[in-house]
């Protein structure tokens, strides 16, 4: 059985609204895309600490959900679940709905907080889940990949060659993490510094991806690399310092440019032949020294926040969601097969308190002692 309101998100959004904080657009056919492809999105933003959620209604409008999770970075998406990383926890939402019912008399999908392991400050980035169930986040304070611990704040599972010690002085800004076949395969670190925020002066090359089996760099030809993923034996990478969504060749190491993008590209998902990305706006000229700024003015374009539709054929952008003013910066994006319109509850909301479910057939279940 279950309840649910949204009387506090109505009102939270009629305020954003009056302030004028920020406007959302979308691509005229991208509520079309959404509906053809038989996918929702879910997407962040750790400049405002937002989780959206996209999708489409019953009357083919373009849906947003927004809720509030303390700087909500990587997000990983299971049938009926969802993981969101934030300033020190990982957040697990669960789907509480049966088969056929709808929230609210619109949303297929109500994912509930029920639960969040504190891991503390680890600048947590990208999450996976292996196939035997554990979480996997990269842990980029500590330049390692890391799991869930009972009594600390967390397991490392698995560093990169170059890093000596684990210690709280993020290295090489390890932030991207690949899963193939339910195990870590790849991930991504801005470079091989072994220092306090070495990285920092390595932005413009050196950015590597790294075989997380073999421990071998398969490439150190990026810049500012972002968000590796495997798809049909290829590997997928936000060259983030180009501004380029790239495919790297496992055994060569060789780069092939797919799509330029006007922004900082952080977050790829591919469904259905197609890379979602997210892009965001400078910061405190952050893009001086990079590529990406010379590439910008050579197209006479300024950058823009907000989600891309890349086809990954021709590396045309098929469909768009922009946001102008408050928020200029996302992180990860996720897609929801199967999934036509979704919402959340966020964890510091009145609706948290009032929303319910259980199972009316447990009573009738063979009983155990209690």
């Amino acid at each position: 059985m279950t309840d649910t309101t949204d009387t506090g998100e109505a009102a939270r959004a009629a305020e954003d609204a009056a302030k004028g904080e920020s406007k959302i657009s979308v691509s005229r056919g991208m509520a079309d895309w959404l509906i053809s492809n038989r996918a929702s999105l879910a997407f962040t933003s750790y400049q405002t600490g937002q989780l959206f959620l996209v999708g489409v209604t019953p009357q083919n409008k373009v849906s947003f959900n927004q809720q509030h999770f303390s700087r909500a970075m990587g997000v990983c998406y299971r049938p009926g679940r969802l993981y969101v990383g934030s300033l020190f926890q990982v957040w697990r939402l669960e789907n509480m709905l049966m088969p056929g019912q709808l929230a609210n008399k619109q949303f297929d999908m109500a994912l509930i907080p029920r639960n969040a392991q504190t891991v503390g400050d680890v600048d947590v980035h990208e999450v996976g889940v292996t196939a035997d169930g554990h979480v996997l986040f990269v842990n980029t304070k500590y330049s390692c990949l890391s799991q869930f611990d009972l009594t600390h704040s967390f397991r490392p599972m698995w560093k990169p060659p170059f890093i000596s010690k684990l210690v709280a002085e993020d290295r090489c800004h390890l932030n991207g993490l690949a899963m193939e076949a339910g195990r870590p395969r790849y991930v991504t670190a801005v470079s091989r510094s072994d220092t306090v925020n070495g990285w920092r002066e390595r932005r413009h090359e050196g950015g590597v991806l790294i075989d997380v089996e073999t421990n071998e760099i398969v490439t150190e030809q990026l810049s500012m690399p972002h968000s590796p993923r495997v798809h049909d034996g290829q590997v997928y990478v936000l060259d983030s310092g180009r501004g380029q969504l790239v495919r790297i060749d496992p055994e060569s190491g060789g780069r092939t440019d797919i799509a330029f993008c006007p922004g900082f590209l952080r977050g790829l998902a591919i469904h259905n032949g197609h890379a979602i990305v997210t892009i965001s706006k400078p910061r405190d000229g952050s893009f001086q020294g990079l590529e990406l700024d010379g590439e910008l003015e050579k197209r006479d374009s300024e950058p823009w926040c907000g989600v891309l539709v890349v086809n990954l054929a021709n590396g045309s952008i098929a469909e768009w969601i922009r946001i102008d003013g408050h928020i200029a910066e996302l992180f990860d994006v996720a897609a929801m097969p199967g999934v036509r319109c979704p919402m959340s509850v966020g964890p510091d909301t009145i609706e948290i308190r009032n929303t319910h479910s259980f199972d009316a057939q447990a009573l009738d279940a063979p009983e155990k002692s209690i």
